[in-house]
């Protein structure tokens, strides 16, 4: 196939090699830039975090990764698809997303929950029943994401942190390439968001090709699996690579516009003010 060569899944050979290629990207809505010449591009085994303060562009460059929205300009690919050239319906369908606001039918047990990620849906069809294969996927994630003696509990009583580890394996029973986090640790106590972490920090152990992307604004959320970061001020891009090279106090001093010493221990990253 010759270089930029599409058929009609919107397919590229020079963007396959990438989970995500996202190239000179602006996007304006109501005549606002929300996003402006934004570039990075996303391997298989990948973790990457989107950090900058509210208002940034983190949430709108994830409904990209997402295949949610498309760009003014520029070009996407997302799992070698390029939007404007693929359903993107269907293409949302082999993207895994955690999300802490999803909305759950709350008298499902924990075990039928992961099932609805298979269906994309907050509920299961009447009728429906998960394969054998997919059985045994739930039960594997269940134990790998320490929630195996919560399975037969109703999602309405469980806490906010057990939601969380749900979620990620309800994301994962579809085997995606592709994980996006939207600010997964939103509401949780420091043990579970400790908790949580460690489960994200593990994904890559679960699944090595797994690449993922986390939105958050608080350096304090990001696992130590983080390999790379980008970080947005204003819609624009200050800094992008690997996580010792974005993650820096001269950078995230600038996107926050205030003066703070960022320091890494046991490979988590805290930041204060000078």
């Amino acid at each position: 196939m010759p270089e930029h060569a599409e058929g009609l899944s919107g397919m590229t050979a020079d963007a396959a090699e990438f989970v995500l290629a996202i190239d000179s990207v602006t996007l304006v809505r109501q005549r606002r830039p929300l996003l402006q010449d934004v570039s990075f591009h996303v391997r298989p085994g990948e973790h990457w975090a989107l950090l900058g303060p509210n208002g940034a562009g983190k949430s709108t460059l994830l409904s990209l990764c997402g295949a949610r929205e498309h760009p003014t300009s520029g070009e996407v690919h997302v799992l070698g698809h390029r939007l404007g050239r693929v359903d993107m319906q269907w293409l949302r369908t082999i993207i895994g997303h955690v999300d802490p606001r999803s909305r759950i039918e709350p008298w499902l047990s924990v075990r039928e929950s992961l099932f609805t990620g298979l269906l994309g849906a907050t509920g299961l069809r009447r009728h429906w029943e998960p394969s054998e294969v997919e059985r045994e996927r739930a039960e594997e994630l269940l134990e790998a994401l320490g929630i195996a003696t919560k399975a037969d509990r109703k999602w309405e009583v469980l806490s906010q942190g057990e939601r969380g580890r749900v979620l990620i394996a309800r994301a994962l029973m579809t085997q995606p390439r592709l994980l996006l986090l939207d600010e997964p640790t939103t509401g949780l106590d420091l043990a579970a968001r400790e908790t949580l972490l460690t489960v994200v920090a593990r994904l890559g152990e679960l699944r090595p090709e797994l690449a993922t992307v986390m939105v958050t604004h608080h350096l304090e959320e990001l696992p130590a699996s983080t390999s790379h970061a980008m970080v947005l001020a204003d819609g624009q891009e200050l800094a992008c690579g690997t996580a010792d090279e974005a993650i820096t106090s001269a950078v995230i001093s600038e996107a926050f516009d205030y003066p703070v010493r960022v320091e890494r221990n046991r490979g988590r990253w805290t930041a204060v003010g000078e």
